[in-house]
Order: structure tokens, then C-alpha cells, then sequence
């Protein structure tokens, strides 16, 4: 756990130090989602992360010298997402070269866990003022880019590594999760046929157009340059129609007979987000209404061999933490990485299927890696407010075996 809310039960995490800051989310913003080879493919992976970066300062109104340091997430760090890009996204971005800026990789939970790490940083005083943030533009960047191809630069699992653990893709993971609670095609088939269903119905009411910051992409010539002309992309790319016929007539992408498909799995996707974070405070301080209060938050390990399970111990853990049960949760978003991932983790938890990702997941709204877990808090904070409710879980599977997870409640 990195933080805490003081008035919690089970608290004394820093019995000999200062009390832990009560921090509040003042705004919350995400790209539009675009899917592979679309509308934001010819977006630099800087320029996106800026425009919400930029974006999220502008609706709070406030200096951006008020922040104190930015915390990105990113998978790809490589090519135009090398070089810390959550830096060069502020400098690109025109903001006040004062303020620093780090990336981290948490592969999919990245955004989520560069958030968290910005919340412990007002949290525990050592700033008032702080962005989490995260971007991935996939189709500049392709799932892997950053694995060497050079021998001489080395390969990142060894065998010192396969002596302690089975080294298994992410797809073999979700049909490992699937074999041991009994998930099969067909529900992993409905699965996905809800999560389009839920995205399409979020967009014609308009569930979506308080968080969304429509950016304007460069046009790409025939020959694939890029031109000085542009096209505004407004809306997510992923959501379309499908039937369950259509879904049983895909092949299985993780095993010959494996229960997953492209229609039951993340799509491959372009995206970034952003939140503004201080304490409560320096909220009132500034003008800044808290729309939002970080409860508590975690980074937990798990079987890397399932690699996918993360979001069951990071439940357990915060709903423990904090004394509370899984029904006081009004909404949670947990990420699609694949269908059996949310299955599991509801049969797991006894889980309200309504109240978990009512506006669709990443199986029809698409999953850009590195910023997926700022655009998840982004859509949780929109949603307490539309519904009126008041607690929210964002929670995610991770690469190589963690989970995060991000208490909200509201005011």
C-alpha cells in the first residue's frame, strides 16, 4: 500500500513520522481512444501526452507552476517514446521547464501506477501539487518494440529467471486464468459482446463527453507522410457492432482451442490521460473544487506465470485495508485486458457485474498501454459524477505479474 486516508480504519502506516496527507483529484481527462492505423496513428506520442497534460491544467484554471512534479506511465520507451516522455511531453507542451517530470513502466498498469506514485508524493508532503499521467500511441510504437533486437544489448529474461519461474506470453496467462475458474468460450463471448454493447450505449448518451479532449491528428499522405493539414478526432475508434454469431466465428488467438479471440481480448489502440492531484488544502487555496479523494492505493505482485490475476489480491488488499466489502464499491473499472481476466476476478470477489465497467472496457474502447490507467480514473471520476454515486475501485492486471489499484471516493 503506498498511502492512506488518515481517518481509516487499521491507519499507523508511518507511526513515527507525520500523519499522511488527505489528497483530492481536482480534474481528470483522456484522449479520445483511436484504434490501430487510426484516427490518432499519426499523432507523436510527446504531442498527445501534452494535449492532456495541458489539457487537465486549463479545465482545473490553474499556474501551471503550481505543480510540483508530473509522473507518467508509458510501456513502449523507445523510438518517440524514449527519453522520458512524460518530460518531453511538458516541455513539448509549452508548460514551465521548472517542473519535473519521471516516466515509469508498470507495463499495463503504468498510468495507473505513475498516478499512484504522484498521489504518494503529495501524500507524504514532499510536494502540494502533482500530475499522473500516461500515454502509448501503438501504432507508432508497436506491443514489444522495446524488447532488443540487437544480441549484443542482451535479452531481459535469463535463466536465472526460468529457474524460478515459467516465463509465459500474456495470452497463454489469460488461458491459464480461464482453465482454473472454468471460464469458457461462450462466456468469454458474451463477455465481449456487453462490453461493445455498454460502449455503444455510453456514446449515443453522451456518458463520455465531460472527460474526453478531442485532438486534432496530422493528415498522412498516400505515400505516408505526414502533412501541415489536420483531422480532429472526437470520439473512441473501438466500438462496433457485433452479434454473438459473429464473436463465435472468430479464431482463437491464445491457443488453437483457446477460449479467447480478437473480439474477447484488448484492442491494440492509441491513447493518453491525465489527473490533477493536491491536497485538499491547497485545493481550497487554489479556487479548486476536490471532485474526488484518494482513499487509499496499492502495487501488489502476484503469480507471474498467470500473470493476469493482479486485480484479485489488489481488491482484496484495499478493500481489507480500508474495512470495506465489495458491494460498498458503487462502480468499478477494471481493465479488458482479456474477458477471463474480469470474469475470474468477479467470480473471485462476488462482484456486481453492473456496477463493473457500465460504460464498456478495453475490448471495445481499446487498451493503449502505457496511458490506460489515467484513462480508466478519468472515466471513473466522470461516472461518480453522472450517477451520483460515491466509491469507486480502478484496478488492472500487469505484465509479469502485479496489480494495481486506486480507491476513489467522491468529494
Amino acid at each position: 500500500m503506498i498511502g492512506a486516508h488518515p481517518s481509516g480504519p487499521g491507519r499507523g502506516l508511518l507511526p513515527k513520522g507525520p500523519a499522511m496527507r488527505e489528497v483530492v483529484v481536482v480534474e481528470a481527462v483522456r484522449t479520445p481512444v483511436g484504434r490501430r492505423n487510426g484516427g490518432l496513428s499519426t499523432a507523436h506520442p510527446t504531442d498527445l501526452l501534452a494535449h492532456v497534460q495541458r489539457g487537465v491544467l486549463e479545465r482545473a484554471g490553474i499556474d501551471p507552476a503550481e505543480v510540483g512534479q508530473v509522473v507518467g506511465g508509458c510501456v513502449g520507451q523507445v523510438g518517440a517514446q524514449s527519453m522520458n516522455v512524460t518530460r518531453n511531453a511538458w516541455l513539448a507542451a509549452g508548460l514551465p521547464l521548472e517542473v519535473a517530470a519521471s516516466t515509469v513502466d508498470a507495463q499495463c498498469g503504468s498510468a495507473q501506477q505513475a498516478t499512484n506514485l504522484a498521489y504518494a508524493l503529495v501524500a507524504s508532503g514532499m510536494t502540494d501539487v502533482a500530475v499522473g499521467c500516461g500515454v502509448e500511441v501503438m501504432s507508432r510504437v508497436p506491443m514489444g518494440s522495446s524488447i532488443p533486437r540487437e544480441p549484443e544489448v542482451g535479452k531481459p529474461i535469463t535463466r536465472t529467471y526460468w529457474s524460478h519461474h515459467e516465463f509465459t506470453s500474456q495470452f497463454e496467462g489469460a488461458e491459464r486464468i480461464a482453465e482454473r475458474w472454468g471460464i469458457t468460450r461462450a462466456d468469454c463471448d458474451a463477455f465481449g459482446l456487453e462490453s461493445q454493447q455498454r460502449a455503444a450505449r455510453a456514446w449515443a448518451e453522451g456518458r463520455f463527453d465531460t472527460q474526453v479532449l478531442p485532438y486534432a491528428a496530422p493528415d498522412r499522405a498516400e505515400d505516408g507522410t505526414l502533412l501541415d493539414s489536420t483531422h480532429t478526432v472526437t470520439r473512441d475508434e473501438g466500438p462496433r457492432e457485433t452479434t454473438l454469431e459473429g464473436l463465435a466465428g472468430l479464431k482463437p488467438t491464445g491457443r488453437p482451442d483457446g477460449v479467447h479471440t480478437a473480439g474477447t481480448s484488448s484492442q491494440i489502440a492509441d491513447g493518453a490521460g491525465a489527473v490533477l492531484l493536491m491536497t485538499r488544502e491547497k485545493a481550497a487555496a487554489l479556487g479548486c473544487t476536490p471532485r474526488a479523494t484518494i482513499v487509499d492505493a496499492c502495487l501488489v505482485g502476484c503469480d507471474p506465470v498467470l500473470m493476469l490475476e493482479g486485480p484479485i489480491p489488489a481488491t482484496r488488499k484495499l478493500l481489507a485495508d480500508n474495512g470495506l466489502t465489495i458491494d460498498d464499491l458503487d462502480l468499478v473499472e477494471i481493465n479488458e485486458a482479456f474477458a477471463s481476466v474480469v470474469l475470474a476476478w468477479q467470480r473471485e470477489l462476488g462482484a456486481d457485474p453492473a456496477r463493473t465497467n457500465p460504460n464498456g472496457g478495453a475490448i471495445a474502447l481499446g487498451h493503449p498501454l502505457g496511458g490506460t490507467g489515467a484513462i480508466l480514473l478519468a472515466k471513473a471520476l466522470h461516472e461518480l459524477e453522472r450517477t451520483d454515486t460515491e466509491q469507486a475501485l480502478v484496478t488492472m492486471c500487469c505484465g509479469g505479474g502485479l496489480g494495481t489499484g486506486t480507491l476513489l471516493r467522491r468529494g
